[in-house]
Order: C-alpha cells, then sequence, then structure tokens
C-alpha cells in the first residue's frame, strides 16, 4: 500500500477503506508518513467529507492509535460527559459530586483551557495541591468509594488525533466537521465509558456558532457512537452568554461551590440538573423524571456540597482557597466597571467576555503560557436584566493595572446597554440522540 493511492483516492472524493485507514493510522503513529502528505489528506477530508461509516473507521482507528482505558473495576454503568468548550463552563466540577450524591458515578479524563476556551483541569488545580495525574488504580478507586474521579488526559490517549490535530492548526482544516468529530470522539471512545453524553456549545462563545453546524456535528458525533456501540446522546446548549456569572479558574471553583449549595445562578443550575438527571437515567438508575428529582433533593439536602468536600479531599485538594483566597494567593486588583447609561444588559460578543478573561490573565494564548489562577471576571448582572446608570455591571480581577486595562477594553467591547430588553433565548436549544 502506498500513501500516494490513499491520496489520489481521497482526493478523487472515494471513502477510504478500512484497510487503507488502518494502514494510514499505523503509519502516522511510527513516524514513516511524511507531514507534507497527511496534510494534503487532511485537506482531501477537509474539501470532499466522510461517508458515515467512513467517519466511524476513521474515528475508531484514532482511538486504537495508543492506550485506551479499562474502567471494567468501576461499579455500574459509566456514563462520560464532554463539552465542545465554551466561556465560564464548570459543568463538570458541579455534575460530578451530583451524580454522585444520587448513587451514579463519574469517572472522567478532562483536559486544559486554550484560547478563550476555560478547562476543567486548570480550574481543579487553582485548588492547591489538587492532584491531576491520577494512576489507573487510584482513578479506580476513588471512583468506586467517592463516585468521582477527574484525572488529566495522558499523552498516549488517542495518539493520533494529537499529530492530525498539530497539523490541523498550521492548515486550516480545523473548521471540518468529520475531522471536529473524530478528533473528539476518538478520545471518548479511547477513554471506557460505556455510554456517552454531549453538551454542543453553539453561539458567540463557542467553536459552533449556528444551531445548523452545532447540530451537524451532534449528530456526527452520535452516528460515530452508534456504530461504534456507545449510546451516545447530544445536546445543543446556548452560549451566546456566559454560563453564570464568574469566568476565571478559582473564580469558577468558588461559583461551582455555591452552586452546589443551592446558591448558583439560575442558567447554571438549571443546565446542570438537567446533564445530571440525563446521566443518571443513562445510567439506568430511573426515569428521567425521578433522576431529575433526586439531583434536585441532592443540591437542597446538601448532599451533593458534601460530595463535593469528599472528592476535593480525596484528590487532594485545599478547601479553604475557596473560602480564604488570600491565605494562598496574592490578593488581586480588582476593578469595577459600571453601566454609563440606564437599560437592560445584552451581551454582544460571549467569545469577548472569554477573551477579557484570558487578557486578564486567566487562560492561555500558547500552551507554554502561564495562568493566574485568582484571575478572571464576575459579571454583577446578568443578561437581560435592568441595570441603571452607575450601577456595577462587572468585577475585573487581574495582578495589575495594564492587564485591567485590556481586559475592560474587551468587556466593553462585549457588553451593551439597550434601551429595550434583549429577546429572551433558550438555554436548551435541541437534543440529537440516535434514530
Amino acid at each position: 500500500m502506498r500513501m500516494y493511492d490513499i491520496l489520489e483516492h481521497k482526493a478523487a472524493g472515494r471513502c477510504l477503506t478500512e484497510a487503507e485507514i488502518a494502514w494510514f493510522m499505523d503509519g502516522l503513529c511510527a513516524g514513516s508518513i511524511p507531514d507534507y502528505q497527511t496534510s494534503a489528506l487532511l485537506m482531501a477530508i477537509f474539501l470532499n467529507g466522510m461517508s458515515e461509516d467512513e467517519l466511524a473507521c476513521w474515528t475508531d482507528a484514532m482511538a486504537r492509535s495508543g492506550d485506551t482505558v479499562d474502567l471494567s473495576a468501576i461499579a455500574g454503568v459509566k456514563v462520560d460527559k464532554h463539552s465542545t468548550g465554551g466561556i465560564g463552563d464548570k459543568t463538570t466540577v458541579i455534575l460530578g459530586p451530583i451524580l454522585a450524591a444520587c448513587g451514579g458515578k463519574l469517572a472522567k479524563m478532562s483536559g486544559r483551557g486554550l484560547g478563550f476556551s476555560g478547562g476543567t483541569i486548570d480550574k481543579l488545580e487553582s485548588l492547591p495541591g489538587f492532584r491531576t495525574g491520577l494512576d489507573e488504580a487510584e482513578f479506580v478507586r476513588l471512583a468506586n468509594t467517592v463516585g468521582v474521579a477527574v484525572t488529566g488526559q495522558t499523552a498516549r490517549v488517542a495518539l493520533a488525533d494529537k499529530k492530525l490535530y498539530a497539523l490541523r492548526d498550521v492548515t486550516a482544516t480545523v473548521n471540518s466537521i468529520p475531522l471536529i468529530a473524530s478528533s473528539i470522539m476518538s478520545k471518548k471512545l479511547a477513554s471506557g465509558s460505556d455510554k456517552i453524553l454531549l453538551d454542543v456549545k453553539v453561539g458567540t462563545g463557542a467553536f459552533m456558532r449556528t444551531a445548523e453546524d452545532g447540530r451537524a456535528l451532534a449528530r456526527a458525533m452520535v452516528d460515530i457512537g452508534r456504530r461504534n456501540g456507545k449510546e451516545t446522546v447530544a445536546v445543543l446548549t446556548n452560549m451566546n452568554r456566559p454560563l453564570g456569572r464568574a469566568v476565571g479558574n478559582l473564580l469558577e471553583m468558588q461559583e461551582a461551590y455555591e452552586t452546589l449549595r443551592g446558591r448558583g445562578p439560575a442558567d447554571l443550575t438549571e443546565l446542570c440538573l438537567w446533564l445530571s438527571a440525563k446521566m443518571l437515567a443513562m445510567a439506568g438508575l430511573g426515569t428521567p423524571e425521578d433522576c431529575r428529582a433526586r439531583a434536585e433533593a441532592a443540591v437542597e439536602n446538601g448532599a451533593a456540597a458534601e460530595k463535593f468536600r469528599q472528592w476535593i479531599a480525596a484528590q487532594g485538594g485545599d478547601l479553604r482557597a475557596l473560602e480564604a483566597p488570600a491565605d494562598f494567593y496574592p490578593e488581586p486588583l480588582c476593578r469595577v466597571v459600571r453601566a454609563e447609561a440606564g437599560g437592560f444588559l445584552a451581551v454582544r460578543s460571549a467569545e469577548d467576555i472569554g477573551k477579557a478573561s484570558v487578557a486578564l490573565g486567566a487562560g492561555r494564548q500558547t500552551k507554554e503560557d502561564a495562568i493566574d489562577y485568582t484571575a478572571g471576571l464576575v459579571l454583577a448582572a446578568s443578561p437581560g436584566e435592568p441595570v441603571a446608570a452607575g450601577q456595577p455591571l462587572c468585577r475585573l480581577y487581574a495582578a495589575d493595572e495594564a492587564r485591567l486595562d485590556e481586559g475592560e477594553a474587551l468587556l466593553r467591547e462585549a457588553l451593551a446597554v439597550e434601551p429595550e430588553a434583549p429577546p429572551a433565548e433558550p438555554l436548551i436549544l435541541d437534543v440529537v440522540e440516535a434514530p
């Protein structure tokens, strides 16, 4: 078999065979295929797409290209959850304790943030001592005993994906539904779960800007899961505004804890309860209605917050940083951004809010950048709420005035005060399941 023939086939719009895909993935991981030929194949896929069978086979080969995780030692049905990334998305931190309090389990590998989209591992590591490099034995033990275990992705899970993404990033082939879907689902298939729930973000603060694109990605991923023997459900959720009010690592951990104590923002609370109920039902722990009631009760009676405390302690995190961050970190500068006129708060661009948090120091422009765990912003009002002239719109936190200046400039572009309330938008846009 020759790479030239594979390129010729795909350039002509033909579907790659299982043998061609396996040969390519083996050569890619062995380093025997030059980057220029891999790049050419990526462009051919970008231009010509992939059939459903071809994409499922491609994704399975990516999943098997590196290490796979065996979760069979964890009791019960394991349901994984993945978000395609957004602004202020701290749902994993909230879902795990709710599931555990209701008799479910969350055993999850998570990633770091890059650009305007934050990462769960960065948020958790804002708690001093929290360990995100669990070995397999401890990962399984914590999932069985506490009900929650979250660890960082290892370098060899879906090895082909890392090689392909590095080239996609520099060949203008990132924005391809088959390549996005296979990148996400290869890691999910390799992670060992029995079932998968996908939270596909849609809007100005998401990679999928329109519901049409989000639905196309959701359908592709659900089909990949079905064809590879994994029940997969995707929910499209609104990212035209941040999820909750806090954006920034320690700030989001504080908001997550408050949400588990029943004091969180309405949108964040609702989405976490919906996702929790769906995951519990997928795990066979009751009807959707019963699971929703159990999730609500776990928050109301304090069981979810207690599970959060158990989980953080089990992975070495110091919860005192949530109540007294100044005991662990230098106190950041704070600037209050106020409304210049009265009206209703509107979000022009959720992405710019994410970019403001990065400018403040809460995120990375490159993988090598350091993060300021205390940096970020907290909205003082929710979109659509009335505000008076001079009323605080947002509080910014950063290490110095220059970062505050840059963050404020981006934030003022992102927010507006309109004379009329913006139309209400639904939080959950659609649910995509296999037929």
